[in-house]
């Protein structure tokens, strides 16, 4: 957690300068910040697990050793989720660590340095805001759910996007879209959304959260139900209460 902390600074003290900013697409930005916050997280590992397996956001998969045999262990980083809005100064952005053991996720951190709040979640362990205990929300009817989802970077090519925003927009109560799915998910985790969808996502943008919504109590999927995989591009996550409801709406 104190890496996640530390990157966290790092974007804190950046954020308002001048800053150095490049494109990796058409709108998909990156900025110096995300890269020193990387290089430090990315260093902090390979100083205490020099051959665990890196899949971080701009570098790509890394190994220390590549000579070394394969380990089991694999951390997934995303060191600012939400680039986008911190480029434009807007205040929803986190750094997002995950490690993953033979294929599975065991512990997932989001760290929000605006807020200074630390979700953290380890496999059969419960997850934990600033070390309380978090729980999904117990809204049972859609009607009632505030929900989030997120725009992709290709949005042009997904038709079934404004399809489905229509149609949650038209049943739950709400709809949000903050631009950063990371903490999305960990608001799903503790409460404050019941429900998420995106399509064109990647590992690092849903690996810790996944966990965290999960030891909350909720449920994730893809859009038809079938068990959510970080290395899928598609989201489905809830509370439990209103996930069969999302599958109907985001199945029609």
């Amino acid at each position: 957690m104190q890496m996640a902390r530390d990157a966290g600074r790092i974007l804190i003290d950046r954020q308002g300068r001048s800053l150095q900013i490049s494109s990796k697409g058409d709108i998909n930005l990156v900025t110096e910040a995300d890269l020193a916050a990387e290089k430090l997280i990315i260093e902090r590992i390979q100083s205490h697990y020099p051959r665990h397996a890196i899949l971080a956001e701009e570098s790509g998969a890394s190994m220390v050793d590549e000579t070394a045999p394969p380990n089991e262990w694999k951390w997934i980083i995303d060191p600012l989720d939400g680039t986008t809005n911190y480029a434009h100064g807007y205040p929803c952005f986190c750094v997002s660590i995950a490690a993953e053991r033979a294929g599975k996720i065991q512990l997932g951190v989001v760290y929000d340095p605006v807020r200074d709040e630390m979700f953290a979640g380890e496999r059969g362990q419960g997850a934990t805001l600033n070390e309380r205990t978090i729980h999904v929300s117990e809204v049972d009817d859609l009607n009632r759910a505030m929900l989030c989802t997120g725009f992709p970077y290709d949005v042009r090519e997904r038709p079934d996007f404004a399809r489905h925003f229509t149609k949650f927009t038209m049943r739950a109560q709400a709809v949000r879209r903050d631009g950063s799915a990371a903490l999305d998910l960990a608001f799903v985790a503790c409460g404050r959304f019941d429900g998420f969808w995106e399509d064109g996502l990647n590992p690092w943008d849903t690996a810790a959260g996944l966990l965290l919504i999960e030891e909350a109590g909720g449920k994730v999927t893809d859009y038809r139900g079938r068990p959510a995989d970080v290395y899928k591009p598609e989201v489905l996550a809830s509370n439990g209460l209103v996930h069969d409801t999302m599958v109907e709406v985001l199945k029609d």
